[in-house]
């Protein structure tokens, strides 16, 4: 059986509110965030609140909303935990434009799920990983680097980056020249591809989280899957001793951004022992060396882990041949590609005309002025949630870890009007005398004694 793991994801959100005149934008993006979380603030006093569903929903640094999905151990419940933030999300800037309309404002609140906004700002879309505690975990994901350094030719969602000169030209990743550093406990100051800053929200003798912060925001459903599948794999092989390919790079950081800027997936890549490879060559050889690990212990793959695990494959075949047909519906980078240079095709336009940019932010937009639904709904992007996923998982919490019990208190505390307080670990019912604080220390528990007392004093 594969060993079960606590994994999550971050997402910052990029919002503007554009003007529906041509104008000014009415709101700068503070305003627009503070309308946005006004029905957060008049049901939590807080822009920082967890959710029924277990999730955390806050206004970050920099204005940007955040969804943190709960903590999910399979790939379809976080899969259903992340899309169920981006729905929270539409229906609050559906609510704020439905105020904005009614009180005269020409303006309209969008939502990006992207990297970058028009000034070269970034914001992030963060994995995390529970590992366990060992004393070679820098080695070991030391190990990684190659497979964080070429995953976005599999899992990007697709750039248009802009040179000096102001030609513009196609890549895997917005987040690529975004990093500075391949391990660091730093985050905004030198943004590396892992933090190591040690937050276990956990057990801290048993546990740390690996915080992966190299990753694009993705749109498609099966690249975000993709992207959790490949590296949770990769992680159950080290947790099991296995060995991966020895790929050390010489600049991590030149090679990221070399990789980004080639299609083809075959740009040279130095290594550390003075040899070449390529993009291609190194995710090819990660995926063997978890698929021979994998049938040598005997594991037996889910259907959702079965489907990734050959799209990681069809991915890489799909870069190496140039022959994107048969993952253009699954693959972000991909599936944008193919939007963008049809209608480039349709109206004689290059990809640096400011249409093809509009519609580049459009692909973005989880509002309902984004292209996700009708792409969706037409066939040009796959869906692999099963009906209604999403929705259930906007207020019911994934079964099978902590945040069942800590979105059941959440729901309860709302539903009898009591003051309280959560976080990863901690439950705290507030009371005229004091508070009554329960910890939640295991991850993978789903039942606490002191989580219902806590709960039948309510």
């Amino acid at each position: 059986m594969i060993p079960r793991r606590v994994m999550g994801i971050e997402t910052e959100y990029g919002i503007t509110c554009a003007s529906v005149t041509g104008g000014l934008p009415p709101l700068d993006p503070e305003e627009a965030a503070q309308r946005l979380f006004r029905p957060v603030i008049e049901k939590s006093r807080s822009t920082n609140t967890f959710l029924g569903n277990g999730a955390r929903l806050y206004l970050d640094v920099g204005s940007h909303p955040e969804y943190a999905s709960a903590e999910c151990d399979s790939i379809d419940d976080l899969l259903a935990n992340d899309r169920a933030g981006e729905l929270i999300f539409a229906k609050l800037a559906a609510t704020a434009n439905s105020e904005l309309e009614s009180e005269g404002v020409s303006g309209r609140i969008h939502l990006f799920k992207n990297n970058l906004d028009a000034e070269g700002n970034s914001f992030g879309c963060h994995e995390n990983y529970l590992v366990r505690r060992r004393a070679d975990y820098r080695a070991r994901i030391s190990s990684m680097v190659p497979y964080f350094v070429t995953r976005q030719i599999c899992t990007g969602a697709g750039h248009l980056a802009k040179d000096d000169d102001g030609v513009v030209a196609y890549e895997f990743s917005q987040r690529a020249r975004q990093m500075w550093d391949a391990i660091s406990s730093a985050s905004t100051r030198s943004r590396p591809m892992i933090n190591t800053r040690d937050e276990p929200h956990g057990d801290a003798e048993k546990y740390r989280r690996m915080h992966v912060i190299v990753g694009d925001s993705n749109i498609a459903q099966p690249t975000t899957a993709l992207k959790v599948a490949a590296t949770e794999a990769i992680l159950i092989m080290i947790e099991d001793g296995g060995i991966l390919p020895r790929l050390a790079l010489e600049d991590p950081m030149e090679a990221i951004r070399a990789t980004s800027a080639d299609l083809s997936g075959k740009a040279p890549l130095a290594l550390a022992d003075g040899s070449t490879t390529t993009p291609v060559e190194i995710q090819r050889r990660m995926r063997e060396a978890v698929l021979t690990h994998f049938d040598k212990k005997g594991y037996k793959l889910d259907g959702t882990r079965a489907y990734l695990l050959d799209l990681w494959g069809r991915a890489i075949d799909a870069v190496d041949t140039g022959d994107y047909s048969g993952i253009v519906t699954e693959i972000d980078w991909a599936a944008k590609l193919n939007i963008l240079s049809r209608y480039c095709d349709r109206g004689g336009l290059t990809l640096g005309d400011p249409r093809i940019a509009r519609l580049n932010l459009a692909y973005h937009d989880i509002t309902a002025n984004g292209l996700r639904g009708s792409m969706e709904s037409g066939g040009l992007m796959r869906t692999i949630l099963t009906e209604g996923a999403a929705e259930r998982a906007m207020t019911i919490p994934p079964q099978s870890t902590r945040a069942k019990i800590r979105g059941e208190f959440v729901s309860r505390a709302q539903r009898k009007r009591r003051d309280y307080m959560a976080d990863w670990m901690n439950l705290r019912l507030m009371e005229a005398h004091g508070a009554r604080s329960v910890v939640l220390k295991d991850p993978f528990a789903t039942v606490d004694a002191a989580a219902d007392a806590l709960m039948a004093e309510m």
